[in-house]
């Protein structure tokens, strides 16, 4: 990730990535892909028979059945929501802070994307009356908002929306005429999945939501790109399905043989699976946890975070000690921490957040060490905030933002 031009094509080619796990990969899923590196045959766009049922049954686990010719599997949510996106056709809205892909997706096609503001409490779910606010504007100024895309687990906040706020946020989308894309890549990464309440839209309004899953959130290395797209039923679902379809055989997009292979062992979940996303989870959870004590203490703002890895950190009470470093927007404050943390930093304007708002996006991968072995001696350990070399990263942590505290009261 580099400083860019906001103007320019660099945000896209060199925004921040999904947050990633940093630990090595699962010798299990290794090994499956391994054995079937020798196939030389092409993956059919959006997934042949072996992986459909694989990804259908994911979905019947966690309540979103759906019949083979309701899904497809793409390399990777963004080519899922281009596709969608080109299907749906109109105007894109999004929740502001937003998934830094997001956006980039309506843009690359030529069409807006306009954000609405996200409760305080949380963020991925647009305000209800934002929402209608923003789509009565958009029309009266000659728009044709068609697509709402949303997030109960939430990159970039971390946190899960509440099922009030998304049942009355969906039902104003679907009374404007609106389709919803539920992006649910950390929806099994829960740090406190009993305390947790999380439903999906597909759910509440299963005719109106199409459900994007990268399942690099929890099953999958980054390195496979490999995405799920659970489609509506009804005549409408398998009209946007074939031409979902069309527009990913145009570009080609197809998974990759051997990774489809190691997809649809994963899609399976066997115990080795399951045992690994689990023991994953808790480590991100309990680094992600005590990253947030280290900012509060400091003084900044962030919510606990309840999914995925990483924090959404606001600065805006230690805005003195910035000023005085001459940090006076997000890509400032995003180049200032970077280079005193040694970690990327992103600043919240990558989400769609307000350029002149002091807030970034901290990863938890980054504090678990700095090789391989460091960050899978976190995954087996009991207590791996007492590694020394999780300890290390979370004090530097501590001492850069307690360093500002002080500068600020000063």
């Amino acid at each position: 990730m580099r400083r860019t031009d906001p103007g320019g094509h660099g945000p896209v080619r060199f925004g921040p990535a999904l947050p990633e796990d940093g630990l090595p990969v699962l010798a299990e899923l290794s090994a499956v892909l391994a054995a079937a590196a020798s196939r030389a045959e092409a993956e059919p766009v959006g997934g042949g028979p072996a992986l459909l049922e694989a990804a259908c049954g994911h979905g019947d686990r966690r309540g979103l059945p759906a019949a083979p010719d309701r899904v497809a599997v793409a390399p990777g949510a963004p080519a899922l929501l281009m596709a969608l996106t080109a299907a749906i056709g109109g105007d894109v809205l999004v929740p502001r802070p937003c998934a830094a892909w997001w956006a980039p997706e309506a843009r690359l096609l030529g069409r807006p994307a306009f954000p609405v503001p996200t409760p305080h409490e949380s963020g991925g779910v647009p305000d209800p009356y934002a929402l209608l606010e923003t789509v009565r504007r958009v029309r009266a100024e000659g728009g044709d908002p068609r697509l709402l895309v949303l997030s109960v687990a939430d990159d970039p906040t971390a946190t899960v929306a509440p099922p009030e706020l998304l049942h009355e946020t969906i039902e104003a989308a679907v009374a404007e005429g609106l389709h919803l894309v539920s992006d649910e890549t950390w929806r099994d990464t829960l740090h406190a999945p009993r305390e947790t309440v999380l439903l999906s839209p597909a759910e509440m309004l299963p005719e109106h939501v199409t459900v994007v899953t990268d399942l690099a959130g929890a099953l999958l290395p980054s390195g496979w790109p490999a995405a799920i797209g659970r489609f509506p039923a009804g005549a409408d679902g398998g009209a946007l399905h074939a031409r979902v379809l069309d527009v990913l055989t145009a570009l080609d997009a197809r998974v990759a043989a051997p990774v489809a292979v190691a997809v649809a062992h994963a899609l399976a979940e066997p115990e080795a699976v399951t045992a690994r996303t689990a023991a994953a989870v808790r480590l991100h959870a309990r680094v992600a946890a005590a990253a947030r004590e280290a900012v509060v203490a400091a003084g900044a703002l962030a919510h606990p975070p309840q999914a995925g890895r990483h924090l959404y950190v606001d600065l805006t009470p230690l805005a003195p000690a910035l000023t005085a470093h001459g940090v006076g927007d997000a890509q400032e404050l995003e180049d200032f921490l970077t280079a005193r943390l040694g970690m990327p930093a992103p600043g919240g304007h990558r989400f769609g957040d307000d350029l002149e708002a002091p807030r970034v996006r901290l990863s938890t991968a980054p504090l678990l060490g700095d090789t391989a072995e460091q960050r899978a001696e976190g995954l087996a350990s009991s207590a791996p905030l007492e590694l020394p070399h999780v300890r290390r990263a979370l004090d530097r942590l501590r001492t850069v933002f307690d360093g500002l505290r002080d500068e600020a009261r000063r």
